[in-house]
């Protein structure tokens, strides 16, 4: 038979974990939203300068998240494997700056206006295309990445 673990004078059962306070997360909350500004407005700043027409392929978003891929392949190898960064750094820049410039949620919306316009095999392609093109940005910016910095320590 097992005794009952006291969680602490005069109380019998488990004690309930600590929840991690809010001031210590303060700080992370606050860098990833000053970065989700930034990247969203980067974001908007694309779409000015590079208008989708209506009805036409949506080329700005999936370069938007083609950039984003390939910036964050370069980014998580830097940050994890060469340079010791702040920890906040992470979080604003990954997080809060690629999260807000990436826009997958228009990819979808995209990707609905497509179908919806009768245009079921461009909205197939595009479907297709982004997470295929993204996921390679990301593969070869990151091995392309890691090749450089070889390439610079010998």
């Amino acid at each position: 038979m097992t005794v009952p673990k006291t969680g602490g004078i005069g109380r019998i059962g488990p004690t309930a974990p600590r929840r991690p306070r809010w001031s210590g997360q303060a700080p992370v909350v606050a860098v990833v939203a000053l970065g989700g500004g930034t990247g969203a407005a980067a974001r908007y700043a694309a779409s000015l300068w590079w208008p989708t027409r209506t009805g036409g392929f949506p080329w700005t978003t999936l370069g938007i998240n083609v950039l984003g891929c390939a910036v964050i392949g370069v980014f998580m190898v830097v940050i994890t494997e060469v340079w010791a960064a702040h920890r906040l750094v992470r979080p604003f820049f990954g997080t809060g700056v690629l999260g807000g410039f990436t826009t997958f949620s228009t990819y979808a919306v995209d990707s609905r206006s497509l179908f919806a316009d009768g245009q079921v095999h461009t909205g197939l392609a595009y479907l297709a295309a982004t997470p295929l093109a993204a996921l390679t940005a990301v593969w070869l910016a990151a091995w392309a990445t890691r090749r450089v910095l070889k390439w610079r320590q010998s």
